[in-house]
């Protein structure tokens, strides 16, 4: 047995022995580009206090991820494509965990950003990889199966990485939380070249350059409008980046119609398959990635639970999205993919419904059930999603597949923490300036405790620290009168600060509620159209194997 595979999987005349094993090096690639993202939502508040991190530069520690990502993925699937699918997963495995080994090494907000930017370039090239690598290693009487185990790995990974990060933070810094990708990236790196055989395209035809630099240029400038908009206002910055969008867009798709081999045949979407499985993956990840950035939130500041703790009490929804996959890979063949996707959006929806009921009052008990439903609806609509956007590909645009359910996927996460989450804020700080109405918080303090429910506790610790100073000077005043007068403004100052805090609490949760309703009635408008959309008899089963084309001499 060769220690180094080097047998293209398209010369091969029976079904890759070792795919299994190969899948496993994929969805551990997986793991740790989703880890990187949702790790980041409980080491944040620690970052921020380290190194004095603004909301705004918070905001593109988290967001520097995302803007390459999502903007590169279909030109470097195209380009895996032609060269070599496992090639482009072992450089972004190296890309990824040099940008890791920055992101540890970094002391100021402007090198985390950084780091974070390259490990997004490298997450750009290991995702789509990971499915064209998939599709082309496993007959097509098998690839549902393996999709399956993919999409239940990236519910996994939403889940563990609180887990993760939590573990590293009660020991280590937050850099940790970066560290810790680096032996598991090379882990994978090696791993591939022994268990995942090379593969590319068989065709020659050169990559349409103008197609994938337009498709940087709409995608990435979407993406940053998405960003900058609801958080930091529409100012020039977020209308230029959407003219720039919107004119990149139509160059795009323009072009793409001409093109004689387009980077991404854009006909594609007049599929109503192809179009509502999209749509159904990007309106799934909006309310996925909304609802996991205001329930950790909730978690940890309302109810007072560390990143650890925290992290755990996200593991009902991965077991859950384990549940739902099996029941998917059973389901669909039986059903049809459109009656297994419509009931795992059903189920999203109540999820966001359930969480309309949470208040002040509120234990994590309340959020076992949202949890449990959302992790279902995960395992039964994405798999049969990002199947039939894979089998709607030739064998020779797998990396081109797999690029465009990645970036619906990333853009529906983009929307639902721009959108939702400005939403929250919103909501958040009106609740709050009405619940401390008639207050005697000075107007410099409410509108601190209005930038976010972390600063609202900082308010609400600061006047206790001051009930306690004033406390302190009383059991050393000088005569009796002062020590009275300090005692009852010691008295003062603490009801003061259960007062606010018990209102940041209340504001929180009652934005909690808001959003979650927002989220329902956009997921559940998105479930009819995507019911629509699909095909009433089709199943993934029915897209039929592409004929492969003659493979290249060379290796990749």
């Amino acid at each position: 047995m060769r220690l180094v595979m080097t047998e293209p999987v398209e010369k091969m005349e029976r079904p890759y022995a070792r795919r299994w094993w190969a899948l496993l090096v994929l969805c551990l690639s997986l793991l740790i580009i989703v880890m990187a993202n949702t790790a980041l939502t409980v080491a944040a508040p620690d970052m921020t206090k380290d190194l004095g991190l603004s909301s705004a530069d918070l905001q593109w520690v988290i967001d520097g991820y995302t803007v390459p990502y999502a903007a590169l993925m279909l030109l470097l699937g195209a380009i895996g494509d032609k060269y070599s699918r496992r090639g482009a997963l072992v450089l972004g495995l190296l890309v990824f965990a040099g940008g890791a080994v920055f992101g540890y090494l970094a002391d100021s907000a402007a090198t985390v950003i950084a780091a974070r930017a390259v490990m997004g370039v490298g997450a750009a090239l290991i995702m789509p990889a990971t499915l064209s690598l998939l599709a082309a290693t496993f007959p097509r009487a098998e690839r549902a199966k393996a999709i399956t185990l993919w999409t239940a790995t990236a519910g996994l990974a939403i889940a563990a990485g609180p887990v993760v990060a939590g573990a590293l933070l009660r020991a280590h810094g937050w850099s940790s939380t970066f560290l810790i990708n680096v032996p598991i990236a090379l882990a994978a790196l090696v791993a591939a070249f022994v268990l995942v055989p090379p593969s590319k395209a068989g065709h020659h035809d050169r990559i349409d350059y103008v197609g994938g630099l337009l498709s940087v240029i709409w995608t990435g400038s979407l993406v940053y409008m998405i960003i900058q908009g609801p958080h930091f206002g529409w100012g020039g910055k977020a209308v230029a980046a959407a003219v720039v969008a919107g004119a990149g867009l139509i160059a795009f798709v323009l072009w793409e119609l001409r093109h004689p081999r387009p980077i991404l045949d854009v006909r594609r979407f007049a599929h109503r398959r192809f179009a509502g499985s999209n749509l159904a993956v990007a309106l799934f990840f909006l309310a996925v990635f909304g609802a996991f950035y205001f329930l950790t939130q909730h978690l940890q500041f309302v109810l007072g639970y560390d990143a650890l703790e925290t992290g755990v009490r996200m593991l009902p929804l991965a077991g859950a999205v384990f549940v739902g996959s099996a029941l998917t890979g059973w389901l669909t063949p039986r059903v049809g993919m459109k009656w297994t996707v419509s009931a795992g959006m059903v189920l999203g929806t109540l999820a966001l419904a359930l969480l309309t009921q949470v208040d002040a009052g509120s234990t994590y008990g309340d959020f076992v059930a949202p949890l449990v439903v959302l992790g279902l609806a995960i395992g039964l609509a994405l798999s049969p999603c990002t199947d039939a956007i894979m089998g709607a590909f030739p064998e020779s645009e797998l990396g081109v597949g797999g690029a465009v359910n990645d970036t619906s996927l990333e853009l529906g996460g983009s929307l639902g923490i721009a959108i939702l989450g400005s939403l929250l804020a919103t909501s958040y700080g009106n609740h709050l300036t009405d619940a401390t109405a008639g207050s005697k918080l000075p107007p410099s303090a409410l509108e601190t405790a209005q930038d976010s429910v972390g600063a609202g506790y900082a308010v609400a610790q600061g006047i206790a620290d001051k009930a306690h100073q004033a406390a302190a000077q009383a059991a050393h005043a000088s005569t009796p009168q002062q020590a009275a007068a300090l005692k009852q403004q010691a008295t003062e100052l603490a009801a003061g600060a259960h007062r606010m805090a018990d209102a940041v609490s209340s504001s929180f949760s009652s934005a909690v509620a808001h959003t979650s309703l927002v989220g329902a009635v956009v997921l559940g408008i998105g479930t009819v159209l995507v019911a629509f959309l699909l095909p009433r008899h089709a199943t993934t089963e029915e897209v039929k194997e592409p004929e492969r084309e003659p493979a290249e001499t060379t290796t990749g």
